[in-house]
């Protein structure tokens, strides 16, 4: 008997006190701003891809998640200021574990975490996310590549010459000169 006494006090106990259940349609959850969600593939100021194909997040990747297949850029056609650029990059939400690792590899900080976290699908071939859906959106004045470098005629004039949040992926990275200044402030 005292057992269904202090099953029914538990119950009883909960009733009274407010609901905190989420009307979630409706009201999305909100999440603490280093949540991470689907990847981002961000653009430099004037809309070229930061990403060079170097393929260093598809070999962190511990649940080998990421297929990257690099290109060479021309003149002609330049997708990124570097040399390459991603020719093919795509990331398999149904085998991704969300641990970070591709974003710690990344030497160019082109690949980031959002906060968004409605991957759901209802066939497993559309959690294969392409190039063109990772792809941060162009704003306003990007320009849609392949088209030349605008904001230098020299890589290092390419680099230097950018504001100091670039691109879409505002916050998510540090301007030349605080990563100079945290580099030494890190040797001392």
């Amino acid at each position: 008997m005292s057992g269904f006494a202090k099953g029914f006090g538990v119950t009883f106990s909960h009733m009274f006190k407010p609901k905190v259940t989420v009307d979630y349609p409706e009201e999305p959850s909100k999440l603490q701003p280093r949540f991470h969600g689907r990847h981002v593939l961000n653009r430099h100021p004037d809309g070229l891809e930061k990403c060079i194909g170097c393929e260093l997040c598809a070999w962190a990747c511990p649940a080998d998640a990421i297929y990257v297949e690099g290109a060479e850029n021309t003149e002609a056609e330049r997708f990124s200021p570097g040399e390459r650029y991603a020719k093919t990059y795509q990331i398999n939400y149904a085998r991704c574990i969300f641990c970070g690792l591709c974003i710690e590899a990344c030497p160019t900080r082109s690949l980031t975490m959002s906060n968004e976290y409605e991957l759901a699908r209802d066939d497993r071939r559309d959690l294969i996310f392409t190039k063109e859906e990772l792809l941060a959106p162009l704003i306003e004045g990007m320009e849609q590549p392949p088209h030349p470098m605008r904001l230098g005629a020299s890589e290092k004039a390419y680099y230097d010459s950018g504001p100091v949040n670039p691109g879409a992926s505002e916050g998510a990275e540090f301007s030349l000169t605080e990563m100079l200044a945290q580099n030494r402030r890190g040797e001392q």
